[in-house]
């Protein structure tokens, strides 16, 4: 409405209060710092006092002065007097007697004393006055007997709601494959509120996280930050934490000052295959975008110039665009972009400066120089990582798992993250835990996952740190948060507690201090020496006599099982020796007692308070038949699958073929070697199939150079392998009428000769299985077979999410479970019952089994090839949830899979893994020497 169109008497007037409106909000854009602008309006106000000034020209005035506006918290937000996300009823929470990691002071400020959890915020730390606690009628008090206190978990990288769990069709919302460049599109708007997994997170000590749009993409859309707590609203809008702008409108929200955004960049090997294009072409749609963010934003500039300056005439609307208004707002510095890149090339293709974090980013480590050449508000953008997750395509194949400290000790903010689900966050603190035992200092550990995410989020002005004022999101944890296994007993939100009833188990003194992590100076250097790809070999193997002195226990494989046959909490004596020849361990005593003479080549290891323990075994993985998994030229390939291909080839053999995983194996990958360095010495592995049979497994030394090596294949056949899935392409029924038919005489040729080794008993039957009907239905299978083959079939389940529900009738059929992951997680609708364990459950699913007299092994996941190095804290862990023993836990890894997948007894586990600093299970511990029997070499690292 232009005053020309009022009458000539009025308009007068009309124009004088208008100026007078507008100059009084001038006046106040003075007070926040608006006072250029202010001057040039008031240079022109005499050419325009009478023209056709826009009735709202106040208002225009003010958005053109807040278009560059950074944003940050409200001047006033100190003063709250309770958070916007207080949740009327709430009782105030005292926890005393806490030993309070505050994240302040750079993460070194550790606090002695009580935590007032009032109205949604952290009212009081340290010392709380009476007089304070004497005003609240109900007050719930928490005596933390010295328990450690931290701040929510904050998980940088997440698609939580936006790739549910369990997996359904139509719920897995996290890429649009609608265009490269798509800013327009918003996480929220696909936020499912009944992901399985929010609870799970926040079991973790998980508080708030970004959900991110995926990776398809070069601009993939907009994330958004929210917290897990369940709302009385139940709406995904609910669960926000300061909604950048309106959400079911188009404009961007008139608060002052504005609050930051989140958008989601990718870049690399992502967005080119998904497009079928390259790299050129990525960067290309990137510039493309910006550019049309760029001529808008010319046209807003040029529009408040007029504006200010009072020509009105013809002016028009402000110039807007809902696709590109996001893109303008980078441009203009107001939101923090997560950027999925990788590799050095792709890095340099990006504009850093305006880059919060690059996330995964692998090859960051390697030029930390380049990324000291942008800064974002005066800071070098920060690096989101994986701890050890790597090597699963050709972008993450030089990933280091010194890179975390590499990168700090340049100066580069660090950030440890989960990417869930590709990551559980309910363990996101255990890649803090990893980075830490890398060398990342615990400081910075801590804050990777609390104050760092919280500063690049640009919300550290209310999470990630204990302060008066900030957020009551608070995690009371059973252990130091960077011991292994550590749990949360409770878990607030907003100053609600999240764990109803929580379970907890007690930890031992030793986890209530952070762990002293080993020296990897070297392997560190040796990452940066060689681009990221450091030799992996021992440095030396011996065939001689090696003598290993001033250990502290000693485990053995015996006829019951690991042993642990000697402890120095026990023994007062002499110290001890352990004499190798050739790889065998021939004696333990004393040095007076040795049945050998010592001379100038003995090679006499130091353990320094170390441990022996028997080699550890792993199972589930494709480890062994892939270098890179995301490169088919680089791995074995799959087996045909049977039920699908209606002609399996002749030259094969048809119906009667039977895959062998030995002929396809390949030694020395990158995996495999950081799994023997990391005293897993051994791995079966079965030939990877989609469909119900896969064939026989092999086993061999992670640690052989090729396969002719006398020792690197352990056994050639192992055992047969089928399995059964919900997700399969055909029905169950099928997959288990199948199963009936070969074990019923169907199988022909060397199918059937090995289906009858598997009726004789002389052959293990291992079926990948996770759902609990499935299991029963094989459980009546298996009763069935035996009936009338008279004999008694030795079966395994593998993978086994939901057999703690069968665990009693799984221990009465006498059927083993290897529980692959050890750590369950609802990926599908077949794993869906999970027994998490502490702090939801008391018991885990592991324990259960035992329970019940069930021979348990441990394994990892199919693509889990990375994480076979983490076998040993994989057992650690399960032992503190499950209080056994770290004997009992070895053979999770070690004996019990020799059982439980057929090998023979020793096998594995008459290899021996010598460690400083601890045993084998523990996070203060390194391996320094394997003793390989079959090779007949103590391999030296």
């Amino acid at each position: 409405m232009e005053k020309a169109l009022i009458m000539p008497h009025i308009q007068e007037r009309l124009s004088r209060r208008s100026s007078l409106k507008i100059a009084l909000s001038l006046g106040l854009l003075i007070v926040c710092g608006y006072g250029g602008l202010l001057t040039a309006f008031q240079a022109s106000t005499a050419k325009y006092a009478f023209a056709k000034v826009p009735i709202d020209a106040d208002q225009i005035i003010q958005k053109c002065a807040n278009l560059d506006v950074i944003p940050g918290p409200p001047s006033d937000f100190y003063a709250r007097k309770e958070s916007d996300r207080y949740v009327p009823g709430t009782k105030p929470t005292l926890i005393k007697n806490a030993t309070i990691w505050t994240g302040n002071v750079d993460g070194l400020e550790v606090i002695a004393g009580d935590l007032l959890l009032d109205k949604g915020m952290i009212s009081a730390v340290g010392e709380v006055p009476a007089h304070v606690l004497n005003g609240f009628h109900h007050l719930s008090i928490i005596d933390a007997n010295g328990s450690w206190v931290s701040p929510g978990i904050v998980d940088l990288h997440s698609h939580l709601g936006d790739q549910s769990s369990p997996k359904l069709s139509g719920a897995a919302d996290t890429n649009s494959r609608k265009g490269l460049v798509q800013p327009w599109l918003r996480s929220l708007d696909s936020l499912n509120t009944h992901d399985d997994a929010y609870q799970l997170s926040i079991a973790g000590g998980v508080t708030t996280v970004v959900v991110l749009p995926g990776s398809a993409n070069a601009i993939g859309g907009q994330a958004f930050v929210i917290k897990l707590r369940p709302t009385k609203e139940r709406s995904p809008s609910s669960m926000l934490l300061d909604p950048p702008f309106t959400f079911n409108g188009s404009g961007i929200e008139e608060v002052q000052p504005p609050r930051w955004r989140q958008l989601k960049q990718a870049c690399g090997e992502n967005p080119s295959r998904v497009y079928s294009g390259t790299r050129m072409d990525t960067i290309w749609a990137y510039r493309q975008g910006y550019e049309e963010a760029r001529k808008l934003k010319v046209k807003q500039d040029a529009y408040c110039a007029k504006a200010v300056a009072g020509q009105w005439k013809d002016l028009g609307d402000f110039p807007q665009d809902l696709q590109w208004e996001a893109l303008v707002d980078v441009l203009r510095g107001k939101v923090k972009i997560q950027n999925h890149c990788y590799e050095a090339v792709d890095l340099d293709g990006i504009s850093l400066d305006t880059v919060a974090a690059f996330h995964h980013a692998h090859e960051t480590y390697l030029v930390p120089d380049l990324l000291k050449k942008a800064y974002v508000l005066g800071h070098t953008p920060a690096v989101a990582l994986f701890a050890t997750k790597a090597r699963y395509k050709r972008e993450s194949y030089r990933g280091s798992e010194f890179a975390p400290r590499i990168l700090a000790d340049n100066g580069i903010r660090v950030v440890m993250k989960s990417d869930h689900p590709v990551i559980d966050s309910r363990y996101l603190m255990h890649e803090a835990q990893q980075a830490h035992y890398f060398g990342l200092a615990s400081h910075l550990a801590l804050s990777s996952v609390t104050s760092t995410p919280a500063q690049i989020m640009g919300q550290e002005h209310r999470i990630g740190f204990i302060r008066k004022g900030f957020d009551a999101d608070i995690v009371l944890w059973d252990s130091h948060p960077l011991a292994i296994g550590a749990t949360p007993k409770q878990v607030f939100i907003d100053g609600v507690a999240q764990l109803e009833g929580p379970f907890v188990v007690p930890k031992p003194e030793v986890l209530q201090h952070a762990p002293k992590t080993p020296d990897f100076d070297e392997e560190t250097k040796a990452a940066l020496k060689y681009d990221g790809l450091p030799p992996l070999e021992p440095k030396e193997s011996i065939s001689d006599v090696v003598v290993f002195q001033n250990f502290d226990s000693l485990f053995l494989n015996t006829r019951r099982g690991v042993e642990e046959i000697f402890s120095a909490e026990d023994y007062v004596g002499p110290p001890q020796i352990a004499v190798v020849q050739n790889g065998v361990l021939s004696y333990i005593g004393t040095f007076e007692g040795r049945p050998i003479n010592l001379n100038m080549s003995t090679r006499i290891v130091d353990l320094h308070g170390g441990s022996i323990a028997p080699g550890l075994l792993s199972y589930g993985s494709r480890l062994g038949l892939v270098h890179i998994a995301g490169e088919a030229t680089t791995q074995d390939g799959e087996v045909f699958d049977g039920l699908m291909h209606s002609e399996i080839p002749s030259l094969l053999g048809g119906d009667a073929a039977v895959i062998r995983a030995l002929d396809g194996l390949q030694f020395t990958t990158r995996d495999a070697l950081l799994a023997y360095r990391s005293g897993v010495t051994g791995a079966i592995t079965a030939p990877y199939s989609p469909g119900v049979l896969a064939g026989l497994s092999t086993a061999f030394d992670t640690g052989a150079a090729h396969k002719l090596i006398e020792g690197a294949v352990l056994q050639d056949e192992v055992a047969l392998h089928v399995s059964f899935s919900l997700s399969s392409s055909v029905s169950v029924s099928t997959q288990i009428a199948a199963l009936r038919t070969l074990l019923f005489g169907g199988a022909k040729g060397d199918l059937g000769v090995q289906i009858a080794k598997v009726l004789e008993g002389k052959m293990h039957l291992v079926i990948g299985v996770h759902n609990a009907d499935i299991m029963a239905s094989l459980l009546q299978l298996k009763t069935e077979v035996e009936r009338r083959s008279e004999s008694a079939i030795r079966m395994t389940f593998a993978g086994a999410s939901e057999a703690h529900l069968l665990a009693k009738e799984i221990g009465a059929a006498g059927v083993g479970v290897i529980i692959a992951p050890a750590r369950s997680f609802p990926s599908f609708w077949d794993m869906r019952r999970i027994s998490p364990g502490p702090p939801l459950t008391q018991h885990s699913a592991i324990s259960t089994l035992l329970a019940h007299n069930v021979t348990v092994g441990v394994g990892v996941e199919s693509d889990g090839a990375w994480a076979v190095r983490h076998t040993r804290t994989e057992v650690s862990w399960a032992a503190l949830e499950a209080g056994i023993s770290k004997a009992e836990a070895i053979a999770l890894t070690s004996s019990n899979l020799e059982k439980l997948l057929g090998l023979t007894s020793g096998t594995v586990s008459s290899n021996l893994v010598a460690t400083t600093g601890g045993t084998i299970l523990d996070f203060e511990s390194k391996v320094v020497a394997i003793l390989s029997s079959k090779r007949g070499v103590v391999d030296i690292f």
